[in-house]
């Protein structure tokens, strides 16, 4: 069932707030307004409504979600969205009272990062730059992968990097990531060669492009798709077929474990976890200090595999 008007209406405005005074990612509007809109539309099938909702009514969507046999992190998420609609209604005045303040959700259960090997990564840059349908997406594909593996951005920063910001032959790429926020992240040479090569390519492209009428792109790698640019979809299948080509395990491989690897990598040869931090973009030092403890698996991992004892 879908929800009610006025609910409609309240979600409509909460993601404009968010969107305007916070910067909320598109992503994150997406994710706020499904959960919204399910909580609702349960709200509805039962007769309360936004206004009139109780701790108790919260309390029983939270057990419907459980009985649902949703994950504790989707549970976590939706009590998080109705906790901040609820925030929102009591600042803007819409409610007297703030029924989800004091409930408290499942939490969200950590888990360590998948991330891979050295040569699992090289494996999967050797099959950027020799498997593609054409010389020009082998350039594209080489280009991704280093960029993203040289560092660490999230693969919405990666697809919505800007051609200028990689134009000159920069040692430091400056990334827009949540929030709006922006950090400078170095490149490596072999980075920097790919982004080279590629924007020579993308530019003879694009001026064909213009000689026929259609505009110049803004984006690094451009798309004909709506968004202009390449999607997030589409590099997930992509990094998919990277890893079937290059003898990796798909299972293994998506754009966020080569941000994962990015990071365990750098801090096995020694670098700073605050430095670490810095690069990948994360607010809170508690979200890296968990990539010490992928670092701690693998040396166990490698411990109970290669010493003599734990043969016996």
């Amino acid at each position: 069932m879908s929800p009610p008007a006025t609910m409609s209406r309240w979600i409509e405005t909460f993601l404009d707030a968010q969107a305007a005074e916070l910067d909320a990612s598109e992503n994150t509007l997406l994710a706020y307004g499904r959960d919204l809109i399910d909580f609702a539309g349960w709200l509805a099938d039962r007769g309360p409504t936004f206004e009139t909702a109780s701790r108790a009514d919260v309390e029983d969507y939270l057990i419907h979600c459980d009985n649902q046999g949703l994950a504790q992190s989707t549970r976590a998420r939706r009590l998080s969205a109705v906790k901040q609609i609820y925030r929102f209604a009591y600042e803007e005045g819409w409610r007297e009272d703030n029924p989800a303040i004091q409930i408290k959700g499942p939490g969200r259960k950590k888990s360590l990062p998948k991330t891979l090997s050295v040569e699992e990564v090289d494996r999967l840059l050797g099959a950027a730059q020799t498997s593609a349908r054409s010389v020009e997406d082998r350039l594209r594909n080489t280009c991704l992968m280093e960029l993203l593996y040289a560092t660490g951005m999230r693969v919405t920063e990666l697809v919505t990097l800007p051609v200028a910001a990689a134009r000159g032959d920069p040692r430091m790429l400056l990334v827009r990531g949540k929030g709006g926020k922006e950090r400078m992240v170095p490149l490596a040479a072999s980075a920097r060669d790919a982004v080279a090569v590629w924007i020579e390519t993308r530019d003879e492209t694009d001026a064909a492009a213009q000689a026929k009428g259609k505009p110049m792109s803004r984006f690094l790698f451009p798309s004909r798709g709506k968004s202009g640019h390449l999607t997030r979809h589409r590099f997930y299948v992509l990094i998919k077929e990277l890893a079937v080509a290059g003898g990796v395990d798909p299972s293994k491989v998506t754009p966020h474990t080569l941000r994962h690897a990015f990071a365990t990598h750098l801090l096995a040869n020694g670098a700073d976890l605050r430095a670490i931090q810095t690069l990948l973009g994360h607010a809170d030092i508690s979200t890296t200090e968990i990539y010490t403890h992928v670092l701690d698996e693998r040396l166990k991992e490698l411990v109970l595999e290669h010493h003599p004892l734990a043969k016996d």
